[in-house]
């Protein structure tokens, strides 16, 4: 804004001691000060405020304003509140160095004056930019990428202060500020995803606004066209284009910005909303590059499903290897990672929405930026997706796994957003294959993923995931035993025992625990316990009269370990 509006505002109640031909200046801040050097806080173009506390006596008048012209300060205006008038010292000093000095009459508060000075900035800051937002947007639509959101959010700091971050819908950073400092934790990134996808859900009008400690961050969709419509009581949300909102929550990226929207002005609002389309130009782009790798996973998919022979899906294999990996140089190995999304009213058509999902939940979650995912090929069914992972040959002597996917902490970081996206409403369940070093190797990697898969979904939760170790182990059978037969099971073999531990507090149970856990061995287990080994035998003796069985015996600790982890 000119210093020459300050003065059309009568509300303010400035008037103008000196400075006239100055009066076209561009003012870019305000500062309110009382120090005697208040430079190292200046950093050039504010209007300083002062209420004189600095000011002794006249020869202070001098040295004050010659440091705030050095600090390239655009006016002063003194309070007459201190003094009951500004001193002609000061007046004299301003006019030397051709400083324009207000008059700030004694029933105005400063902060009136700071807060129409920092809106009107703030105003024009805000056109500016939106220009400039507008510009791009035209260059991204008609032409290459440009830079992707990160020149978005350098904008965005750059001309309105904000610091902003584009997140998954999982929570993984896809960008952010440069030089952002603290950033954003793997923990406050999952919150706010997961703060995002629970109001999404729910119909809740954009920008959904996010205490995390003392800050607060305002959270925007990501979407190519319009917004949200607002959802009637007791009606689904709907999403982009009247979308049932379950066909993008779980995809849609997110925009974060470090500031609490809640009474920005509409134009504000407007402008991040061309942001968040902007941006969504670039997530449509990046969706557009992995139609090769979809098509290749397709491809391998139907051969494998179909019984093609090796040889033709060798062929395939070769195809998709200098895609995926490029400058490999050798044939990588394989696995292969099955993904269901399951809504409670039984729509079976999730295999889109679990292609996006699993393609993200496959890249790192250390990792930042969108570029990571181009390595993976997932396609997907009516119902499932599949994805085709390469890993980089390794040693005989490894079967690959080691630098694989590993189903035990593949859900550990993006479980929580997860979980709030489906809110009560769906599931997500995911196996994983072992690796597999030829095309002979995928089907038998195929179905032992989707055994894997329906292991995972035996279990309780809304998010879980089952490895191919667990197919090799007795205890997969637990899942699929049904739950009246689990509990006549357990309630027959450990009833007796809890019971006798509520009245005589005789830790039977935990005893027979570290029994069956140190493989019999009466020295083992009680060295475990720290118990004299008569004290052991006494315990397994009540233990067997009891229950009636004998812990001698394989099928019996057998019956018992199940009725351990079934309970």
């Amino acid at each position: 804004m000119r210093l020459r509006a300050l003065l059309d505002t009568d509300a303010l109640g400035l008037k103008l001691l000196g400075g006239e031909d100055e009066l076209d200046r561009t003012v870019r801040g305000v500062m309110t000060t009382d120090l005697r050097d208040p430079s190292r806080y200046l950093s050039g173009g504010e209007l300083v405020l002062t209420g004189l506390a600095w000011r002794r006596d006249a020869a202070d008048s001098e040295p004050f304003v010659r440091l705030l012209v050095q600090a390239q300060v655009v006016a002063l205006a003194a309070g007459e509140a201190e003094l009951g008038c500004v001193p002609e010292d000061l007046v004299v000093a301003c006019a030397r160095h051709r400083l324009p000095l207000f008059a700030v009459h004694e029933s105005v508060a400063f902060a009136t004056v700071t807060e129409h000075v920092v809106r009107q900035v703030s105003g024009e800051r805000a056109g500016d930019l939106a220009a400039v937002v507008d510009r791009h947007r035209r260059m991204m639509t008609s032409g290459p990428a440009g830079g992707g959101p990160d020149v978005v959010l350098d904008l965005l700091g750059s001309d309105l202060d904000l610091r902003a971050w584009v997140l998954s819908p999982t929570g993984r950073q896809v960008a952010g500020p440069k030089d952002a400092e603290p950033a954003l934790t793997a923990e406050v990134c999952a919150k706010l995803a997961a703060e995002h996808l629970a109001a999404t859900r729910t119909g809740r009008r954009a920008p959904h606004r996010v205490a995390v400690g003392s800050t607060t961050y305002s959270l925007f969709p990501v979407r190519g066209r319009g917004q949200t419509p607002v959802t009637p009581p007791g009606a689904r949300a709907q999403g982009p284009g009247g979308r049932d909102v379950r066909e993008t929550v779980l995809s849609d990226w997110l925009l974060v910005v470090e500031a609490d929207a809640g009474d920005w002005a509409e134009e504000r609002l407007d402008l991040l909303d061309g942001v968040t389309q902007l941006i969504a130009v670039e997530r449509d782009r990046r969706d557009a590059a992995r139609t090769v790798r979809r098509r290749l996973a397709q491809e391998v998919l139907e051969l494998v499903q179909t019984g093609a022979a090796p040889a033709e899906i060798a062929a395939r294999l070769r195809v998709a290897a200098p895609v995926l990996l490029p400058g490999l140089g050798a044939a990588p190995h394989w696995q292969v990672v099955v993904a269901r999304v399951e809504w409670a009213d039984g729509d079976e058509q999730t295999g889109r929405i679990a292609q996006t999902l699993l393609e993200e939940i496959l890249v790192d979650p250390r990792t930042t930026g969108p570029e990571q995912s181009d390595r993976i090929a997932v396609a997907h069914t009516g119902e499932e997706a599949v994805a085709l992972v390469p890993l980089p040959a390794v040693s005989s002597e490894h079967d690959g796994s080691e630098s694989g996917v590993v189903a035990d902490v593949l859900l550990d970081s993006v479980r929580e957003p997860l979980a709030a996206g489906l809110d009560g409403d769906g599931r997500v369940t995911l196996g994983v294959s072992a690796a597999v070093h030829s095309a002979e190797g995928l089907r038998g990697a195929l179905e032992e993923a989707r055994h894997a898969r329906r292991v995972a979904a035996a279990r309780p939760g809304r998010v879980c995931a089952a490895g191919h170790q667990e197919l090799a182990s007795h205890v997969l059978l637990l899942p699929f035993v049904p739950d009246d037969v689990r509990r006549a099971f357990t309630a027959r073999l450990l009833d007796p025992l809890r019971d006798y531990d509520r009245r005589h507090r005789a830790e039977l149970i935990p005893t027979l625990e570290a029994f069956l856990e140190s493989d019999g061995s009466w020295t083992r287990c009680a060295n475990r316990l720290h118990l004299h080994v008569n004290t052991l035998r006494y315990r397994v003796g009540r233990i067997e009269q009891l229950t009636g069985r004998d812990l001698s015996r394989l099928e019996d600790k057998l019956d018992f370990f199940l009725a351990l982890r079934m309970s």
